[in-house]
């Protein structure tokens, strides 16, 4: 994964930490934040209330990082481009990961990736499965030298 994360980068975690698993873009920039040189934005439920900021850092690549429905196994994850966005209709959140990405690309030129994760579990409650905390260990791994 570090193979994309190129020039000034901005990553940005998707999620609403009450639904569990869905969580995990919050929980993945926690993990980065103290791991890397990336600019890591938690953007909660309402990613659309960051896109000023990360304009502005005029970031070369931005990574969003989402629970993602993708009929994967829980605790798979995969690399998206905008294209495989527009092919598929998951979403969690008020604004689709497609319009997102589109306006951020419009807006900075830069080359955008989602890290779509399988989620287990995004029912109401704390806490994520196990499944997903073994899955972001890995992501860590992948992103850093950690």
């Amino acid at each position: 994964m570090k193979e994309i994360l190129k020039g000034k980068v901005v990553i940005v975690g998707v999620g609403n930490t009450l639904k569990r698993d869905d969580g995990f873009g919050p929980a993945l920039i926690e993990l980065l934040k103290a791991k890397t040189d990336a600019v890591c934005i938690d953007a909660g439920s309402a990613p659309e209330n960051y896109a000023g900021k990360i304009a502005k850092i005029k970031p070369d690549t931005i990574l969003i990082a989402d629970a993602a429905e993708l009929g994967l196994a829980p605790g798979e994850y995969k690399l998206l481009g905008k294209e495989d966005i527009l092919k598929s209709g998951f979403t969690t959140h008020d604004i689709s990961p497609h319009m997102f990405m589109d306006f951020l690309e419009k807006e900075t030129k830069a080359d955008i990736y989602m890290l779509g994760l399988q989620p287990e579990d995004i029912s109401f409650g704390e806490g994520m499965s196990d499944c997903v905390k073994s899955a972001m260990d890995k992501i860590v791994e992948e992103m850093t030298d950690a």
